[in-house]
């Protein structure tokens, strides 16, 4: 019935604001009635942000084949392929014929779920609506004083501007020049002319959602439904380093690193803290995810479980996509993890850049043995020989494992444990990135043997601080969590380490740094020639 509530808000979103694929940006403004009643007070404003949250959910659940969304940006890099390789992932995998403008991934599939491209569209145009409707003087801000009426305000549209910059970073990364639309769309606008705008004012509208979601959004959230102004602090710092403005990346990046309110996870702590493990995996079961559950360097976390008792739960697909099928010699156990497919997989070569007393590749974090049927250890594989496609004993993460409480459903399609989206670990690593850049190379070097010191890798040395080993250290930390390919394009090395780390994506041309648009939207916006990105 959660999800059922959760699922008719977002119905009415996308169905007042939300895009027809077929026409790309057109709206149909019959679920407008149903709009207007919605957002009349506070709490129906909050319920339409709490809905909004869920496009960012969709990265993890299997929108298109049973596999991860976000798969998008994790694959086709230096840390990422497919093993599992299905025709709607092959084209991104080998960077072959089928990357094409055409392909499912961006298109959608025939049951109406949409690609990547128009579903981003659908949260901007429903935070649009959320922004444009939140400006009428007749709505009940349900506050007893002017002030708490401004605070309920901003925070409504905290999050809507914070959904609209988090959707409009996928497009640019992904497809560089694309429309801006920032308007209600009420079927009185209607058009069919959308102009692909230039990455530089792309990347500023980004850049100005994200100041008023900083600005209007609690520093630190300690409520699941609310998100932390934190989060738009390290996007600004991400986005600063992209446009080539260091400076005011090392200011956005150190009020969350220095702020007080986040930390590195460096002790044991939580559900687990009494059995064997490792600080660093701590921070990734379930029951240890929240604030209050003890978790300071989560920043953004999806609340899934039925513990947390909350409206929206959803599936996510990240264990099934990122751990092989190893059912055929080995039994769906907690033990074991619970099921996975293996459509995803981390590379030969991110295994082999770990020391071999770093907790990040240690037994707690990588599946290196299975437990048989009989009771026998089945070791894994991580060889760059024994790369191959449909390999059932590779080795994978177990930041995602994850099962039922009931034995009869161990072996469940997906995960419902509460997770971690976005780490403080990661904002460490694009501040030292700033200084980097700044050429403040002992303050990197600081910065970064902090993530190392806690996960026990030896300590570097200012001198060997380079962005190839930055890009490094974010594989060993965030491996199958950052999207990977963004990182790549926004540092211009997805090129260069694809042919140097991993053989199936060594193929790519120039070209392929960015993906086509999808023809539907092509052919859809048919009083203006939407050019396609070059090559394809």
């Amino acid at each position: 019935m959660k999800k059922i509530l959760y699922t008719i808000i977002i119905l009415i979103l996308a169905g007042s604001t939300g895009c027809d694929e077929e026409q790309f940006l057109k709206e149909d403004p019959r679920d407008n009635l149903y709009a207007d009643n919605l957002f009349g007070t506070f709490q129906g404003f909050r319920l339409a942000t709490n809905a909004l949250l869920d496009f960012v959910r969709d990265e993890r659940e299997d929108k298109i084949q049973s596999a991860e969304l976000g798969f998008a940006w994790k694959i086709g890099v230096d840390n990422g392929w497919a093993n599992t390789e299905l025709s709607w992932t092959r084209g991104l995998n080998q960077y072959n014929i089928e990357l094409n403008p055409e392909m499912q991934l961006l298109n959608g599939d025939t049951a109406g779920n949409p690609g990547i491209f128009l579903l981003m569209y659908r949260a901007i145009n429903s935070a649009n609506m959320i922004i444009a409707r939140a400006e009428n003087p007749a709505v009940d801000w349900e506050a007893t004083s002017p002030e708490m009426e401004l605070q309920n305000k901003q925070l409504i549209l905290g999050h809507a501007h914070l959904i609209r910059a988090w959707a409009y970073r996928h497009l640019v990364y992904s497809f560089g020049d694309v429309p801006i639309s920032t308007e209600e769309i009420n079927g009185l606008n209607y058009k069919n002319d959308w102009e692909r705008r230039p990455v530089r004012e792309v990347q500023e509208l980004i850049v100005e959602d994200l100041l008023l979601a900083e600005e209007y959004l609690p520093h630190v959230s300690n409520s699941v439904l609310n998100l932390s102004g934190a989060i738009a602090s390290h996007y600004l710092a991400e986005m600063y380093l992209w446009m080539d403005m260091p400076e005011q990346a090392r200011d956005k990046a150190s009020t969350v690193v220095y702020g007080g309110d986040f930390s590195l996870t460096t002790s044991r702590f939580g559900v687990r803290a009494n059995e064997p493990g490792v600080p660093f995996m701590d921070q990734f079961y379930d029951g240890n995810i929240t604030r209050d559950q003890g978790n300071r360097e989560a920043l953004w976390i999806f609340p899934n479980s039925d513990v947390l008792n909350l409206p929206g739960a959803s599936s996510n697909s990240m264990r099934r996509s990122w751990v092989i099928n190893y059912n055929g010699y080995a039994p769906f156990t907690p033990e074991n993890g619970g099921r996975g497919i293996g459509r995803l997989a981390i590379s030969a070569w991110a295994f082999s850049i770990y020391e071999p007393q770093d907790d990040r590749f240690s037994e707690y974090a990588v599946r290196k043995f299975y437990i048989g049927f009989d009771g026998d250890t089945i070791r894994t594989h991580m060889e760059p020989s024994q790369m191959n496609i449909n390999n059932n004993r590779w080795a994978s993460t177990r930041k995602w494992d994850w099962t039922y409480n009931d034995p009869n459903l161990w072996n469940a399609n997906y995960a419902f444990a509460d997770q971690v989206y976005l780490r403080v670990a990661e904002t460490y690593l694009l501040l030292a990135e700033a200084e980097f850049k700044l050429g403040n190379l002992g303050e990197a070097a600081t910065l970064i043997n902090q993530i190392r010191r806690r996960s026990n890798a030896s300590e570097i040395s200012p001198n060997q601080v380079t962005i190839d080993f930055i890009l490094d250290e974010r594989s060993r930390e965030l491996v199958t969590e950052e999207h990977r390919r963004h990182t790549m394009v926004r540092t211009g090395k997805l090129v260069e380490r694809n042919r140097a780390h991993n053989r199936f994506a060594a193929s790519i041309q120039e070209f392929q740094v960015l993906l086509p648009i999808p023809q539907r939207v092509i052919d859809a916006n048919t009083d203006r020639v939407m050019p396609q990105n070059q090559g394809y």
